[in-house]
């Protein structure tokens, strides 16, 4: 059996701003709107569900969730895009020969990591 996670689910404050962040940063679009839930989806079928909560509870520090891209030029053209746009860096860019990273975060504070790797890359 193989299976591929395909489904994140967030609770956001403000699910018109959310959903143009996500449409705007990572190229998804709305696929149905609830009164109270909006489905996003990318190219690859993945899908984001945003749901109203006016006080989301906290996530640890250590969690976040990550957008892969298919170069490291990508990452860093991304990375500009943000910077010049006002969008906060959590993680400043990091590079190296099989790694291209840096955190974002989105209008609810959740930490986003888009990132490259070459494949096969190595643990550290």
């Amino acid at each position: 059996m193989n299976l591929n996670l395909n489904h994140l689910h967030l609770h956001v404050r403000d699910r018109d701003a959310a959903e143009r962040f996500y449409s705007a940063w990572m190229g998804m679009k709305v696929e149905r709107r609830g009164e109270r839930l909006t489905f996003m989806t990318d190219a690859a079928g993945f899908e984001l569900a945003l749901m109203d909560d006016q006080a989301p509870g906290a996530m640890p520090s250590w969690f976040h969730f990550g957008f892969k891209l298919p170069s490291a030029q990508q990452v860093t053209d991304l990375h500009g895009r943000m910077r010049a746009s006002g969008i906060v860096i959590l993680k400043p860019l990091y590079q190296d020969e099989s790694l291209v990273s840096f955190r974002c975060e989105d209008p609810d504070r959740y930490p986003i990591e888009l990132y490259w790797e070459a494949p096969g890359a190595g643990l550290d």
